[in-house]
């Protein structure tokens, strides 16, 4: 019986406030969370979340509701609500007319919509750049100017020294 009356209790501590539909989980508006959110899908905030939230590979989304201080992991984020903190996407950040964001952003790309509002420290990531062909002339052959002959080039003139 007592077994019985732990396993109850424990099923009842289980449950979550968070729903989750379809790959992914919502946090409703009337939901506060303080802690570190680890997560492999999708996560809609509409409601306040302190901390730190990781994402990897996944979208964060902040619903127009949602009241967010936090640092914050993901593929890709979504702003329409309230934000402070540092945002770092492996893909795109798209702060929404709703949003009020104020932190740091490093990201691959982001968008901002007309009317967001938006005090931020942003950094995009280039991708790998391949090797470029010199410009100019290789080094050891001679140019030459208008009118004024031969020209040794900069790299020439201090072989001898």
């Amino acid at each position: 019986m007592l077994g019985k009356r732990k396993s109850e209790k424990s099923d009842t501590v289980a449950k979550s406030n968070s729903v989750s539909v379809g790959g992914k989980t919502i946090i409703g508006e009337n939901i506060t969370i303080e802690g570190s959110i680890r997560g492999k899908e999708t996560l809609v905030i509409e409601g306040t979340v302190k901390g730190k939230i990781q994402l990897e590979n996944h979208h964060l989304i902040i619903g127009p509701k949602g009241q967010v201080e936090a640092e914050i992991r993901a593929d890709n984020v979504t702003i329409s609500g309230r934000l402070i903190g540092d945002v770092q996407a492996s893909g795109k950040v798209e702060i929404t007319k709703e949003a009020d964001f104020n932190g740091e952003i490093k990201a691959k790309r982001i968008s901002v919509e007309d009317g967001a509002y938006l005090k931020a420290v942003i950094e995009l990531e280039r991708e790998p750049e391949k090797k470029a062909a010199p410009i100019g002339k290789p080094a050891g052959q001679v140019a030459f100017g208008p009118g004024k002959g031969e020209i040794t080039l900069a790299s020439e003139a201090n072989k001898g020294k």
